[in-house]
């Protein structure tokens, strides 16, 4: 099953393809590699999931904005390459969430990125290499941001 059916089975809407809020390009491309930028929660309505997890979100809600922030670079995957099906696998993910000094589980929020990747790619080539840390603040209050890299065809 190709990353576009995965994606269509799992029933769910991408947001629109964020576009840059500063200086920096979205996707960049080298070789047979897609080095994805930052990316935050942002919904289908553009709005965005904000709030410290640990403070202002509980451990499930933070998850659940780390999915979105999965959703969100899916949806700039397939606006720069037309179809998730040209990306072949994740290389490395580094989730950053906003978070309380006493909250501990960031590995856990950044699962909820690692599984939807894990759906559209399948076990082999959606999971790969992967760092979660707490960061405080993030820009807008953003409760995680993401970024990427990942193999593409040449």
């Amino acid at each position: 099953m190709s990353p576009e059916s995965r994606l269509a089975s799992l029933n769910v809407e991408l947001p629109p393809a964020p576009k840059p809020v500063a200086v920096y390009k979205p996707v960049v491309v080298t070789g047979n590699l897609a080095y994805v930028s930052g990316h935050g929660p942002l919904r289908v309505d553009k709005s965005l999931i904000t709030g410290v997890v640990g403070r202002d979100l509980d451990l499930d809600a933070g998850k659940l904005a780390a999915r979105q922030v999965g959703l969100a670079i899916l949806a700039t995957l397939r606006a720069h390459f037309g179809s998730l099906d040209r990306v072949k696998r994740i290389i490395k993910v580094l989730g950053m969430v906003n978070s309380a000094p006493d909250f501990y589980d960031h590995p856990k929020v950044i699962n909820g990125c690692s599984e939807l990747f894990a759906e559209v790619w399948g076990p082999d080539h959606g999971i790969g290499a992967r760092s979660a840390v707490g960061m405080g603040p993030l820009p807008g209050n953003i409760a995680v941001e993401i970024e990427a890299i990942f193999e593409v065809e040449g």
